[in-house]
């Protein structure tokens, strides 16, 4: 049975706790931007006139112009900023530059934060990618070797920012807050991703494509300062929390001692079959996702037929609504808790199956609505609305079954994600370039398969109650 926390409350909405939160919301939101801001500016950075088969659409709607007249192209971006002769093949390459250097750093950055504090780990980590993002036009004009150097170290840098975000919430989340104030956290994902599909194009055309670095390199700047200035790895040491709300989020916890040094028990996590629940549903969760992120623009123009501009804009709805679902969903799984209406387990299981059921059933109908615009738009933003419905169900889970090393498991759950969305990528380039119509539909019935084993692994394995493995030893003295 799992343990019912107390549902006695302390400061609501405007408490330091939800300022935490929005400032999460905020660093998630400039990492997001800042990953996808070369995607954006390649566009202008590359010869057009070189240009024939761009793979990411999405990033490209305001300048359809300057695809469709290449001596336009050079005209407006060649007063301030120079074009590069890269190829398809080296774009590549850099764009997976950034994955590789978050892999390099998820399961090192997420058990230093839980030893050396998430403070300082994430606001590092966030600082040394919005630098980096700054000195990006720079280091174009360098060469493409420096440009990958730059996007794996700021990976790496990314890497430490995301884990270290749960060792945060481990010490500062109440039991029954805590999928609203991870959503609340998580849904600068979503938002970033809107924003920067829906201006950077714009910004790339009216002000030259260095400015998009420049832009949010100093917005993650600004990020910092606020982060090292509110943020604190927990209440009992914030010099600005309230005496009500530092003893709510204290004996809230108690149940759930935590030792910040400690060796991580590997073996024992290993044969830990609710953790590995976890895993597949990060793994599931995250081949559909990269899929949607990845391909929606392409899918949008080659099956709806529609130009490179209003491709780019309806690319950016989808992210309004799985930011709206990350938080709606939060709010609606503490409300559940709080009014002990569900058990812990029962919640993480409802929004889990939400996330991973409602996107398949709308990626299995997507082949047979393909000539309806209106229906086929309304189930591509559908996707990955509910699909966030599983921030508040697995994603957090490691909160519940191992808070003393959520910030570690973070980072091995991340990895099986990032695993799920190279493979996936890779598979539906594979699918799609045999044959378009029959590709696509395999693509979401593959997606769709792969998201209920991770479903049906997670119901039958699941669990929200502490391991043995992650409890603190108490040693009794004579």
């Amino acid at each position: 049975m799992d343990k019912k926390p107390s549902t006695k409350k302390g400061p609501g909405f405007c408490s330091l706790r939800y300022g935490l939160a929005f400032i999460m919301h905020f660093s998630n939101f400039t990492m997001i931007t800042q990953r996808v801001s070369l995607s954006i500016a390649i566009v202008a950075m590359v010869n057009s006139t070189e240009q024939h088969n761009i793979s990411n659409v999405s990033t490209e709607g305001p300048l359809a112009d300057t695809l469709n007249n290449p001596s336009r192209s050079i005209e407006e971006f060649n007063t301030e900023a120079s074009v590069y002769q890269w190829s398809p093949e080296t774009q590549g390459i850099i764009f997976s530059s950034i994955n590789y250097g978050i892999i390099l750093t998820l399961i090192p950055s997420g058990y230093l934060a839980g030893i050396f504090g998430a403070k300082h780990m994430l606001g590092a980590g966030l600082l040394i990618s919005s630098l980096l993002t700054l000195f990006t036009p720079l280091a174009a004009s360098f060469g493409v070797i420096l440009v990958i150097a730059i996007r794996t170290v700021q990976g790496m840098a990314q890497g430490m920012a995301w884990t270290g975000q749960f060792t945060i919430w481990a010490k500062w989340a109440p039991p029954l807050e805590r999928s609203k104030l991870t959503s609340i956290a998580g849904s600068g994902v979503a938002f970033g991703s809107f924003i920067i599909l829906s201006v950077g194009g714009l910004i790339c055309q009216v002000l030259g494509w260095p400015f998009i670095f420049y832009i949010f390199g100093s917005t993650g700047c600004v990020c910092c300062f606020l982060w090292f200035t509110v943020i604190y790895d927990d209440p009992m040491h914030h010099p600005c929390i309230g005496v009500r709300e530092k003893e709510h989020i204290v004996s809230s916890l108690a149940q759930q001692p935590s030792s910040p040094r400690r060796s991580v028990p590997i073996k024992a996590m290993v044969s830990c079959l609710p953790l590995w629940a976890i895993f597949m549903g990060f793994f599931s969760h995250f081949w559909l996702c990269t899929i949607i992120i990845t391909y929606l623009p392409t899918y949008i123009s080659s099956v709806l037929h529609v130009n490179i501009r209003d491709s780019g804009v309806l690319s950016s709805l989808p992210f309004i609504a799985a930011s709206s679902c990350t938080i709606l969903g939060g709010q609606l799984a503490d409300f559940l808790l709080s009014r002990n209406l569900l058990r812990l387990i029962t919640v993480r299981k409802l929004f889990s199956s939400l996330g991973l059921l409602l996107p398949s059933i709308c990626a299995v109908a997507l082949p047979f609505v393909a000539s309806s615009y209106m229906t086929t738009v309304i189930l591509l933003i559908l996707i990955p609305g509910t699909s966030n419905l599983c921030d508040s169900g697995f994603i957090i889970n490691t909160l519940d079954i191992a808070p003393r090393y959520s910030s570690f498991l973070m980072g091995i759950s991340r990895g099986f994600g990032l695993i799920a969305g190279i493979i996936s990528s890779t598979a539906t380039g594979f699918l799609i370039s045999q044959n378009s119509e029959s590709g696509w539909r395999n693509v979401f019935f593959l997606s769709a398969a792969v998201n209920l084993f991770g479903l049906v692994f997670y119901l039958r394995f699941g669990q929200a109650k502490i391991q043995d493995w992650a409890k603190e030893e108490t040693i009794t003295r004579l």
